[in-house]
């Protein structure tokens, strides 16, 4: 086939007219390369191709597609013209072997050698420059995702910055400040105002999950909740259901519809529903007890601010009010050094009132408040009034204890009691105020005679952890669960610095409970949890709540503490030790006993107090009186 010669095509001039703007601006890369195509099939046209537009006129066309052609041709000279000067800007370059000038393409000879053609870089629209403020929303909203959980709220706008552009370094190019978090803050909270909400300008709650939810729409990601919902279902062709971020009503509406369980379905599941309701519903009785010990007039807990002090709270809660819970005053005397920060031991400190550091004490205002509002509760108490009509107290003769060695006392003298506790001065080979017991001693002690059917509690700490549970075995009981003393101290935070712990310090102590013999319906079992919170007080005093514990385990019994001190006498209970002063006995058929047996002496013996009208404990507790002593084991 014989080649046809290169024709030149005529001088285009550009229109005069401003092409429309949607040409000046940069084009996206595909538009950019079909308007190349149709600029190299304009440079090189073919015979059809150039005999057309001289042709148009004698086909008859309508004049409305004359005009719609003379504006398409305008345009595309317009677009022409723009891709020529792209073109120039790349000094040297050659398109098709034809050199570009200001008035069209030249004319080359396809037969002449043609120098080698260096390709074009690749050209498409020039980006934008990038929003810092959208930026900052991107690494901001990612940062709330993944470390939103952790965060310590409130948060501060600057500390958000800090956080956000640590973890994402990219955002320290831009300028952008505080203020743009706030902004960002307030925006994400108007889109998600149940994971976000901001008070005084600071992040007050968080909602990591939702916010990880809205983040997945945004990208349109499938969240995990719906993927964990459609795993296990499949169509005929075997591909998995899972739900997208799309907002389309229509699949949403399908998946519920999916989602909806059957008549049957609903039917089982209320059937074990009011199966388990009927499992757990107490007892006519347990339910009269329950209400027994609950406290007159609803709860008297009263919640501590965490902020501590009123001048603390104002500054911290953005209010400039303090709130309503209890706070305390700092304690500031002439020796205190504000500087050295608060004691480690607080209100159990021993060198109160030569200790250098801040000490605490209930803030007068609130305790005044507490005092004379509905609530009438004494902050400085350990315990809340319970019924008034119903007092498990009331009944109880009065406290009584025996300065004794418990070591040599004949215990079989004071009869049974179902309930013990014990706080043994156990050897656990630490600096202790007090004395201990070895523990042979603690193995010969004659526990076993004070009960037939009970409960003993023994705290145990350290070492001796082993060596309680040895004893329990040699005493007759079988261990059967343990209690947890969680300390706190003044300011209700959990101990840091306890006296004791061979290698870390002891925030905690054990209750080791043993039973011995049947239980019967006297002891009321799943009535309370087996873990304790409360205060540190002097040096192994015990948590009063204890005694409200085992009061409601066996109401009206007797109760038995050994190894007790003065802070541990109590209405109800019979305490031994040997710091507890002069003997006091309560119970009438007790002292006589005791009197008769030769144990006490009527001078060795205080007053005995008023015994109450109606007694709740019978004589002996409702057991056999004990037998008499042996001639020879008269002390």
């Amino acid at each position: 086939m014989r080649s046809q010669p290169c024709r030149r095509l005529p001088s285009t001039t550009p229109p005069q007219h401003t092409p429309p703007r949607a040409y000046l601006e940069p084009l996206p890369p595909r538009s950019l390369a079909r308007s190349l195509a149709l600029s190299s099939l304009s440079l090189f046209p073919s015979r059809s191709l150039a005999r057309s537009p001289a042709k148009a006129p004698q086909q008859g066309l309508p004049r409305v597609f004359m005009e719609d052609l003379a504006v398409l041709q305008r345009e595309h000279a317009a677009l022409r013209h723009r891709v020529l000067r792209l073109l120039e800007s790349c000094a040297g370059e050659l398109v098709h072997g034809a050199q570009l000038s200001p008035h069209g393409p030249l004319p080359v000879s396809p037969h002449l050698p043609q120098p080698p053609r260096a390709p074009l870089p690749p050209r498409g629209p020039i980006p934008p420059a990038p929003d810092p403020h959208a930026e900052l929303q991107r690494g901001l909203l990612d940062f709330l995702v993944v470390r939103g959980a952790t965060l310590a709220l409130p948060a501060s706008a600057a500390a958000l910055l800090s956080l956000t552009v640590e973890r994402h370094p990219e955002l320290s190019r831009y300028e952008v400040g505080a203020g743009n978090v706030t902004r960002a803050l307030f925006e994400l909270q108007n889109l998600v105002p149940a994971a976000v909400r901001v008070e005084q300008g600071e992040l007050a709650f968080l909602d990591a999950t939702a916010l990880s939810a809205f983040q997945d729409r945004l990208l349109g990601r499938p969240s995990a909740g719906a993927s964990a919902g459609t795993a296990g279902g499949g169509d005929k062709g075997g591909r998995k259901r899972t739900a997208t971020a799309a907002h389309d009503s229509e699949l949403a509406a399908v998946m519920d519809l999916v989602g909806t369980k059957s008549a049957k379905e609903k039917e089982r599941q209320e059937q074990a529903d009011e199966l388990l309701e009927l499992l757990h519903k107490p007892t006519a009785r347990q339910a009269s007890e329950t209400d027994r010990f609950r406290t007159a007039g609803g709860s008297k807990l009263q919640e501590f601010c965490r902020h501590g002090t009123k001048e603390d709270c104002a500054r911290l809660n953005g209010t400039g009010m303090p709130c309503g819970h209890i706070h305390f005053r700092r304690i500031i005397k002439p020796h205190t050094d504000v500087s050295l920060g608060d004691c480690s031991y607080l209100d159990t400190c021993r060198h109160m009132a030569t200790c250098r550091f801040i000490h605490y004490e209930v803030d007068h205002t609130d305790a005044q408040r507490m005092r004379q509002g509905s609530a009438q509760l004494d902050p400085f108490a350990r315990t809340a009034t319970n019924r008034v009509d119903d007092d498990p107290f009331s009944r109880h003769y009065e406290s009584q204890f025996v300065n004794c060695d418990i070591r040599t006392f004949p215990m079989q003298t004071l009869g049974k009691f179902p309930v013990i506790m014990a706080d043994p001065p156990w050897d656990i080979h630490m600096e202790l105020p007090y004395g201990t017991m070895s523990d042979d001693e603690m193995r010969r002690m004659n526990v076993q005679v004070l009960q037939d059917d009970g409960v003993l509690f023994l705290w145990v700490t350290g070492r001796a952890m082993e060596l309680g549970r040895e004893c329990l075995e040699i005493w007759g009981y079988r261990f059967v669960q343990e209690l947890l003393w969680v300390k706190t101290n003044q300011l209700q935070r959990i101990i840091r610095t306890g006296r004791t712990g061979h290698w870390i310090n002891h925030s905690k102590e054990h209750c080791l409970i043993g039973v011995k013999g049947d239980l019967d319906d006297r002891f009321n079992q799943n009535l309370d949890c087996d873990v304790i919170c409360a205060e540190v007080r002097e040096t192994s005093r015990k948590p009063d709540e204890m005694y409200d514990l085992l009061e409601r385990l066996a109401p009206g019994q007797r109760k038995l503490e050994l190894f007790g001190r003065p802070h541990n006498v109590h209405k109800g209970w019979t305490t031994l030790g040997n710091q507890l002063g002069k003997t006091q006995i309560a119970e009438p058929w007790l002292r006589q006993h005791l009197l008769d047996e030769g144990v006490f002496e009527p001078q060795d013996l205080a007053p005995m107090p008023t015994p109450p009208r109606d007694p709740l404990v019978p004589p002996w507790g409702g057991h056999d009186p004990p037998e008499r002593l042996p001639r020879e084991g008269m002390q």
